[in-house]
Order: structure tokens, then sequence, then C-alpha cells
């Protein structure tokens, strides 16, 4: 493991656990991409470059060389405007208004660790020897810009991270047009492009489809990354599937607009790209001054996307997610928002929190409308001060009367929104993100403060911070529930109006850093309208996310099946609610909405006041049995068995690191006639070891429950599941 570099023929050999990545130097200077795939042991030069006349539609720079052309080399970093047609990296507008810039290889340094990007959230280590970071720097001589590229390469993971820094050590000022965290250039276009799509409530479906000649465009202008599309993208040699094939995996560790590309180009070479949108940005650079784009996240597997997503699983639990919390068992909650919405008392909660706790239930959060006079969603946002009329004995109390039970208290925030009926909004109206002379829309009846500016950061910080120093609050559900529109910021001057959205997010993640730094005990979930912002950016800071605010079982079969590609479930939440379902109106048993919400991080979202005592005893025994678990779900290795994207059925599983115990899911979705007699077979097992069935106590080997598999029990009837447990014999 590590970098190695050959100063003969100047190249740069990057070794992670059982991955490789090349690129080189050539003449004239430029950066290429050679090989990125399973590692080899020492690279040769087996697949060089071959420069070939390709006619005058791909330009010569040197004369002398007709075979030479930016057009058909594969690149590192590739710019446009002096010969490269496809589509840049990067574009630079120069003080005369020209966007032709020119960047040569003119040093590098290898160092052991990884370097935190300041400002921005990062993977990290936590011992130099986990790591080796490259940073190659080239320059545009003739401006004196300086690009440093960024590669750190993981020990134990199947990673490549990437990131770029741009130095104006020039006289005059330039402007960033684009600038993109990571390219490579692959010399094929033998691939399926993999992506993840989706709306509020229906976050995270799959798309997968061939790559056509031309441009594959995945982004989000929304300032947001958006339950439209991650900010991710993978591409897999044809044919692959969990266990099998080569997948070339990108995500972006942001939480702003982003951009995924990938280009075929007219040779059939492909280029994969992503980082900030380009479109409605830029950034004044001046002499002297710096631009740090966020990470990117590149992770190589040979063994299929199930490999893939137990890399991301726990690169992310352990190396981006941080905190006391990160290690810690999550605890069961019960949030009283679909319980009650808006219309709650002191009291009202009090005796949710009590049936919660004597249900076995761990955590009592507090939901929207506690402060302001928020009996709805049109006022308060912002006047972050506990509503007398509900608490008029004050939060303090009521946080106090609920912790003597026996259950920590949590509380919900929406602090980057502004309601226009608030005392906030009529003290400061220039404070959200607005336009001169133009209408400002609303959604959910809100506004976004506007986060570039340093006063409205440090108004934010100060007003969770009195709430969260005011009781023993354990838990905050951090919400986010529109999108920007009129971007622009009254703090700054015409030429910088285009960096508004990006120095949002540099403002939030100041916000975030400060806030969790003050309360490093308190469990932080991020949110926004469920999963409308579940990225690594707010993960770093946010151990864990909601998943989506629909809480029905059959949808969140998909939904979450989605989700794991990318994140680890102990990042996931899941809540059982009541029926008919309040985002679709399905009714489905407690049974399966237990199953899928322990598939999870379970928590509980209904009157638990209002429960017959059947359902009070299969809440008590889904909550035994899921601290009984629980450990395996959120910690452990998870498999996908079978897809509810391809057919009636889900399967899946959760196996502990040292391979003693497993957990499976199954869920049929609807009854059908005369169903064919379905056989699961297991994954993640150790071949060797025997396993008992907690259930009816039957040993198995694991080779027998991974190839001959087990026989699923014929019954009747629509939304049927089992969760079954497994323990080394």
């Amino acid at each position: 493991m590590g970098i190695s570099y050959d100063s003969e023929h100047q190249i740069f050999h990057l070794q992670g656990k059982d991955v490789s990545y090349v690129m080189q130097v050539i003449p004239r200077g430029y950066l290429t991409h050679l090989y990125w795939g399973k590692m080899i042991q020492v690279y040769r030069g087996s697949n060089p470059i071959l420069y070939t006349y390709r006619g005058g539609f791909s330009p010569n720079p040197d004369l002398t060389d007709r075979t030479f052309s930016l057009d058909t080399i594969p690149h590192e970093y590739p710019a446009y405007g002096n010969g490269d047609f496809r589509t840049p990296a990067y574009q630079i507008q120069l003080s005369n208004g020209s966007t032709v810039t020119d960047l040569r290889y003119q040093t590098h340094r290898i160092y052991k660790g990884k370097r935190k990007l300041p400002g921005l959230p990062t993977t990290y280590v936590e011992d130099d020897d986990e790591a080796e970071t490259l940073e190659v720097i080239i320059i545009d001589k003739l401006i004196n810009l300086t690009v440093t590229l960024f590669y750190t390469v993981y020990k134990y993971f199947n990673v490549i991270t990437r990131s770029v820094r741009f130095d104006n050590q020039g006289n005059d000022p330039l402007k960033i047009l684009r600038a993109l965290s990571s390219n490579v250039d692959f010399r094929d276009n033998e691939f399926e492009l993999f992506s993840l799509y989706g709306a509020h409530t229906n976050e995270r479906n799959i798309a997968r489809r061939p790559l056509a000649p031309g441009l594959h465009v995945i982004e989000s202008r929304r300032g947001a990354s958006g339950p439209q599309h991650d900010p991710f993208f993978a591409l897999l040699r044809k044919g692959t599937n969990e266990e099998s094939g080569e997948v070339f995996a990108f995500h972006f560790v942001y939480s702003g607009n982003f951009l995924a590309q990938v280009e075929v180009d007219q040779f059939r070479n492909t280029r994969a790209s992503i980082g900030l949108n380009s479109f409605d940005f830029s950034w004044l650079l001046e002499p002297n001054d710096h631009f740090q784009t966020p990470e990117a996240v590149m992770v190589y597997s040979s063994r299929g996307l199930g490999e893939m997503s137990r890399t991301f699983h726990q690169l992310y639990r352990t190396r981006l997610c941080q905190g006391i919390h990160r290690d810690l068992l999550r605890p069961i909650l019960i949030n009283n928002w679909e319980a009650t919405y808006f219309q709650f008392t002191a009291e009202k909660i009090e005796q949710i929190a009590k049936k919660g706790k004597e249900l076995g239930m761990e955590l009592f959060v507090l939901d929207d409308g506690w402060f302001g006079k928020r009996d709805n969603p049109k006022s308060s946002l912002g006047d972050w001060v506990v509503d007398k009329r509900k608490f008029p004995n004050g939060l303090e109390d009521s946080v106090q009367r609920i912790r003597e039970m026996g259950i920590e208290f949590g509380i919900w925030f929406e602090p980057e929104m502004v309601s226009e009926d608030s005392d906030l909004y009529r003290k400061h109206p220039d404070w959200c993100l607005h336009v001169p002379n133009r209408p400002r829309s609303v959604g959910r009846n809100q506004l976004v403060l506007d986060l570039s500016r340093e006063e409205v950061c440090e108004y934010i910080i100060e007003a969770v911070s009195k709430i969260l120093s005011s009781a023993p609050i354990s838990y905050v559900k951090w919400d986010m529930n529109r999108h920007m529109t009129e971007i622009g910021s009254a703090s700054l001057p015409p030429e910088r109006q285009r960096e508004t959205a990006h120095r949002y997010m540099l403002g939030l993640y100041r916000v975030l850093e400060e806030i969790t730094s003050r309360f490093p005990n308190v469990l932080f979930e991020n949110c926004s309208s469920g999963g409308g912002r579940f990225d690594p950016g707010m993960l770093y800071y946010m151990p864990q996310t909601w998943t989506s605010d629909n809480t029905d079982a059959i949808s969140r079969l998909k939904i979450q099946y989605g989700t794991s590609f990318l994140f680890p479930f102990s990042s996931i939440g899941a809540h059982v609610s009541a029926v008919p379902n309040h985002q679709v109106g399905r009714v489905t048993s407690l049974e399966i909405r237990g199953h899928v919400a322990m598939s999870a991080n379970l928590g509980y979202e209904l009157d638990v006041t209002k429960l017959t005592n059947k359902e009070k005893e299969l809440i008590k025994q889904q909550i035994v049995y899921y601290k009984e678990i629980r450990h395996i779900i959120q910690f452990g290795h998870f498999y996908r068995i079978l897809s509810p994207f391809s057919g009636n059925e889900a399967a899946w599983m959760f196996v502990s690191e040292d391979q003693s115990e497993a957990v499976v899911g199954y869920f049929k979705i609807l009854s059908q006639p005369a169903p064919p007699i379905r056989i699961l077979k297991l994954k993640g097992l150790h071949e060797d070891f025997l396993y008992q069935h907690v259930d009816n106590g039957k040993v198995y080997g694991g080779d027998e429950l991974m190839n001959v598999g087990l026989t699923i029990p014929r019954t009747k009837g629509d939304f049927i599941s089992f969760f079954w447990r497994f323990v080394k014999n």
C-alpha cells in the first residue's frame, strides 16, 4: 500500500487495499491517466498512450508532431480551449475576458496521512499510517495560476479521495467559472451508468442504463443535494451484479449544488467527473487568494455492487462520521409528529413519553411546533423561543419531567429558515436569500436565511445554543424543508453574487461545526423533509439522517434498499407509524412495519397513548428483539439478496463483523395465485461455521445456508414479512 513515483518515466502509482491508480506526466508536461482498477504489484507500462493523427478536427499544439492532440489523450484534470473539445474539469476567466488556460506539471509531494480541508467536511484518518496523500502541483505560468490536485489512498479501503485547490499567484484577479473535484478518463465506453434518483417521499430509486455517445448529466441546481438526484454515480462493467463485476463509483462530499457527468467521445473514450455545479456559479479569485473544492470519494470494487456498498458503509461509518456517537448504539425513539402535528400541550407530550418508556423506548423527540406561535406552518420559523402557551412552566420543566421517567429528551429545529410572519423577519427582512426588486418565492410558507452572511450564522449558533443549554437535551433533529430560489445576498457585491449558493454551504458547515463542537454529547440527526439532503457532507456533522418523510413500510422497502447502496445503517432512521399510512394511505400489519423499521435505526412515530393492548404487546416484543440485534443492524456488514425494484419481494441481511451472528429480513409485497416455492440463499456467513436458527433451534452450516438456502414458509395475504436471527453454534 502507498504511493510510488517512478522519476525516470514520471509515473505515479497509488495502491490501496486492493486497488491501483496510475497516472503519468508526459513530455509536454500534461498529467495523463493510465489506469484505475484491481491492484497490480508493479506498473511496467503495458498500456502506453498511443499517439495517432486523427485529422484536423483534433488540433495539434506542436506543428512538428501531428500525432499529438489534447483531444485524444486521457487527462487527469482537463482544460478547454487549446485542443480538447470534451467537457473540462475546470474553467478560468482572465481579466481580459478570455477563458483559455494551460496547466503543466511543476512538482509534487507525497506524505503519510491526510489533511483536513479547511471549512469543508472530509473523510479523515485517526493515524497517519492509514493513508498516504499525493499533491500534484500544476501551473499556468502565463497568469501564475497554481492548481494543486490532492489524492489520498487508504490502506484498508479500496478508496481514493480527490480535491483541488486554486491559488492565484499573479497580479490580476481571476474568475473561476468551473471547478470540479475529480475527473477520470477511461479509454473505452464498455460501461453502464448507475445512479439514484427520486422525489420527496420517494427517495433513492435506481437508474441503470447503457452509456451512449454524448453527455450524461446528473445534477442539482436547487441549492441542496436534493432527493431528485444523489451526488453520486457509478460506472459498471456490463453484467455487473451484487457479487461480481467491476464498479467505479464517485460520491461528492457536499450538500449543495453538484454536477456529476459522464461523456462518451467520438473515439469511444469515457470521461467521468464530479464536483460543484458550474450552473449559476462563479468565484472571484483575487491575487494571493485561494479556492478549495470539496472532496470526492472514489470507490473501486472488483466484486460487484455489494462490495462497493460495504466499502462506502465502512468508510463513512468509521472515517466520515465523527464524535462519541459514531460508535455508540443508536437509541430507540418515539417522535410526536404524526401523533400530534402542531396541536399538543406539555401534558400530551409527557403522556406520549411515559407510554413510550413503558413500551421500552429510550428517547422522546419533540418535533415541530414548540416555539414562537407555531400552531401551523405559516409562522415563527426563526423565533427560537419556547411557546409559553404550550409550555407554561417552560421547556426545562417538561424536559426534567420526561427525563425523570427514565427516557431521554430530543428536540426539532429548522434553523436555516425564516417565516415572513416572525419577529426575526420583521426585524431583518434582508436576512433571507433574495434579489432586488423581485418577489420572494415561498415554499412551505418559508424563506431561506442567507447563511453566506456572518451575522446570520452567528444568530443561528446563539439561538440554537441557548435552547440546548437551557435543559438536558440529548438529541437534535435538524430539518430543512425547502430549496433555494432568488439566490442572492444583500451582503455581496454584484461581481460575487454567483458565489452566494456556495458561500451559503460554507456558512452552514461553519454553523454545524460550531454547534456540534459546543454540544459534543448531543446526537444530531440530519433531516430535509426526510432524505432531501442525505449526503456525505451532512453525515460528517450528523451521524444519522431521517431517511424519508414517507413512513409506509412498503414504500420504505425501496427507499431503504436504494439508500443502502451508499450509507451505513447506523445513519439510516426508520419509524413505525400509524395506519392508514399518512403519506400513501396504505394499511399494513404492525409486524411488517416493525420488520422494515428494524432494518435500520428503529423509531416510532404514532400516538402510543391510543394503542390497543395487542399493539402494545407486539411493540414491546419488537423493542426487546431489536435491542438484541441492533449491534448487528447498525454496525454489521449488509448484503442485498432480493430487490424490491425487480419484483414482488425484497430480502436483505446483516452479518456481524466476526461473522458469528446474522439477521435476515424477507418481505413479500402482494399475494399471488400459485406462487413458486422460494428458496433464499444467504450471504456473508463463514462457510465453516455452524449457525443456529434462534427461533426454531435448528443448526445449519454456513456453506449450506449460502449455497443451498432457506425455504421461505408458504403464507397467504399481502404484505408478509419474516425476520430470522442466526448465531454461531
